[in-house]
């Protein structure tokens, strides 16, 4: 593990690592902002907050940490993991979706590789027990034959969020990606995509309503759908040769067996933590903070390569 981590922001999610960091009883620093999320985050865990934020901070020409975590708003995370990165930090997890838009995250790919920086976008349900249980039920069965996710969003909740300009109109970025990028980690990844879209929301002007298909680069089938309009939930089902893998809702495992039409929860190790902490959390930061590369972490690189599929399934 790392000597000393930078936790950048003080909300909910930041505090959700805080919890992590600490039971991992790793050395880390936490920079706020806001003097409201500062003290909720003292009073909540007990830890100090340094004020003012990150160049606030930095005036202080603090010892440069071996790691950051940035978790502050979405309008916000591609400006603040530049400035990580051009101060030369070669390890940063920011959170999804690393920027407002494609253009932020292209920006932010070109400083992290002009600086030698290795930056990763948190896709924390990666790192679900379902999910690591039915990679060893997808491996041992001989692979993923085709697959179809759902990202309905409750609009009648959304709607009312308080966020900044832009960043529900590229919801599909902001956060139904966490459904479409665990789509293609199990999938494959996608080289063709055949996108409808249609209807519109106040907040979500491009689109209410995506159904689509195409293949991976294995060759694999896939189809896609949601409302945003209409009741719905996310959900992914991988087919193999003998099991039909369900998460619905993500945090669960259910199959479907070759001959049956009966679905059958799975029980699997790992359970705890996804109870203990916010699910996937505890696996994905020691992913991120152990000195070894971490295949199943999402690197920007990677993450850049899909954001023109984001954009055709969004219609952006």
């Amino acid at each position: 593990m790392n000597g000393n981590t930078w936790l950048i922001g003080c909300g909910n999610m930041a505090q959700d690592y805080a919890k992590v960091l600490r039971q991992l009883e790793v050395q880390f620093t936490i920079i706020g902002r806001g003097e409201v999320s500062a003290s909720l985050f003292e009073d909540s865990l007990g830890l100090k907050v340094e004020r003012g934020g990150l160049e606030s901070f930095l005036h202080g020409k603090p010892h440069l940490p071996s790691h950051a975590i940035v978790s502050v708003g979405i309008e916000n995370l591609a400006s603040c993991t530049s400035s990580l990165a051009e101060l030369g930090i070669k390890k940063i997890l920011v959170e999804k979706p690393a920027g407002l838009d494609a253009s932020e995250i292209n920006d932010l790919a070109a400083v992290s590789n002009e600086n030698e920086v290795n930056v990763y976008v948190a896709y924390n349900r990666r790192f679900y027990s379902s999910v690591i249980e039915a990679r060893k039920l997808i491996e041992e069965d001989g692979g993923v034959r085709s697959f179809n996710f759902e990202f309905t969003e409750w609009s009648h909740e959304i709607e009312t969020l308080q966020k900044a300009a832009g960043v529900k109109e590229r919801w599909v970025f902001g956060n139904s990606s966490h459904v479409i990028d665990l789509a293609f980690f199990l999938g494959g990844k996608p080289v063709e995509v055949s996108a409808f879209h249609g209807g519109s929301l106040d907040w979500h002007p491009a689109s209410s309503v995506f159904t689509g298909a195409g293949r991976t680069i294995d060759g694999k089938l896939f189809s896609y759908c949601a409302n945003w309009d209409a009741p719905g939930r996310w959900g992914l089902e991988f087919c193999t040769k003998n099991y039909r893998l369900i998460f619905r809702p993500m945090e669960t495992l259910q199959v479907m067996r070759k001959g049956s039409v009966s679905i059958e929860a799975m029980s699997f190790e790992g359970q705890d933590l996804d109870n203990d902490f916010k699910p996937g959390l505890f696996l994905q930061t020691k992913a991120f903070l152990e000195d070894n590369e971490h295949d199943d972490l999402c690197m920007l690189s990677d993450h850049v390569e899909m954001l023109p599929f984001y954009s055709q399934i969004a219609g952006y």
